[in-house]
């Protein structure tokens, strides 16, 4: 994942597939995610009486993605376009820094989520993450994602790409500078557990006794619609949600996780002369997990779809407020009709 910014400094090749096709997009992928996760934070942030720490992780992944958008797309698009970088050195080195950080912050995001839950299941009596705790641990997400990131600032720079074959005057490239090739290939394999396989085997292990822990309790609850049993049901469909977050996390990221490792460890196995439309094809997909949470959370969260009808019944009646306001309030029938439509929104809101 330390390749996010398309440094692949070894290969710099026009792209083989329309530029006006490929901006397309990102750009959707880029306003999706924006919307939907900027969306999703509002929704969650209007239930404040009932925020809870699977709402607060949810949020802190949604931030992610949004950073994702704003500091990974633009400037990988324009990187891929252009086959130079013209941003200069700081922006070489902050903005693979945040990206790397944003990637973290959301696989870390989904690891304790996964954590949260399989304390609620299997430990139901025992501990549970307050409020308080679950602020403080995305705040230690925090830190330590920006620790993890912090080589990117010290070893990204951009110079002029060797050999040095293109047209452009004063050209540059994003190029890493390691010490050594040793330190290049241990730190992406330290990417590799610590971004992707450590967490998604952690995550795995922790849903698998989740779920034979719900089945069990459905066996004993099957024959009773108590109050226990429906709440197993919804508990059961929480997981299947997260679940889902998980599991398209895993999806979009597995193909550019590939490419990266092949590049790193075996570069003469990427076919040269496609070499930038592999990495964009896998970049866009792992970009499209920001546009797919929302849509996750959104469709199987029944909460979330109450709140985004009440949210547009809300803006309908202030739209219809407006309207009558510009009304002439001279007759009586004007001032009739203008009364009448706020009581009707606000006894529907209600």
């Amino acid at each position: 994942l330390h390749s996010l910014l398309l440094s692949k400094q070894q290969y710099h090749f026009h792209m083989s597939t329309p530029f006006d096709l490929q901006e397309g997009f990102f750009n959707m992928t880029m306003v999706l995610g924006l919307v939907g996760n900027i969306g999703l934070i509002c929704i969650i942030a209007r239930r404040r009486e009932k925020v809870n720490v699977t709402g607060i992780f949810i949020c802190n992944l949604s931030f992610s993605d949004i950073l994702v958008c704003v500091f990974c797309l633009p400037f990988t698009v324009i990187y891929t376009l252009m086959d130079h970088w013209v941003f200069g050195s700081l922006l070489c080195r902050l903005v693979p820094f945040i990206q790397c950080a944003s990637v973290t912050v959301s696989v870390l995001s989904l690891v304790f989520i996964a954590l949260e839950r399989h304390q609620l299941i299997i430990n139901p009596s025992g501990w549970k993450p307050s409020i308080s705790q679950a602020y403080l641990v995305v705040v230690l997400i925090w830190i330590l994602a920006c620790f993890t990131s912090s080589p990117f600032l010290a070893y990204l720079n951009a110079s002029p790409p060797q050999p040095v074959y293109y047209t452009y005057k004063n050209s540059s490239a994003c190029l890493e500078h390691w010490p050594s090739q040793q330190h290049r290939l241990a730190y992406t394999t330290w990417l590799l557990l610590f971004q992707y396989c450590g967490p998604l085997l952690l995550v795995l292990l922790c849903y698998v006794r989740v779920f034979v822990r719900l089945r069990h309790r459905k066996d004993m609850l099957d024959r009773a619609r108590t109050p226990e049993s429906q709440s197993m049901t919804h508990s059961r469909r929480i997981n299947i949600m997260l679940v889902a977050l998980i599991t398209a996390f895993a999806l979009c990221w597995l193909p550019l996780t590939i490419f990266n490792v092949v590049s790193d460890w075996n570069q003469e196995a990427l076919p040269i002369c496609h070499h930038n439309l592999l990495f964009s094809l896998c970049h866009l997909l792992a970009m499209s997990s920001t546009c797919i949470n929302p849509i996750i959370y959104g469709f199987l969260n029944s909460n979330f779809r109450q709140e985004v009808r009440e949210v547009l019944l809300h803006c309908r009646c202030i739209q219809l407020e407006e309207e009558c306001e510009r009304f002439p309030m001279s007759t009586v029938h004007m001032e009739v009709s203008r009364t009448s439509v706020p009581l009707s929104c606000r006894s529907d809101s209600v």
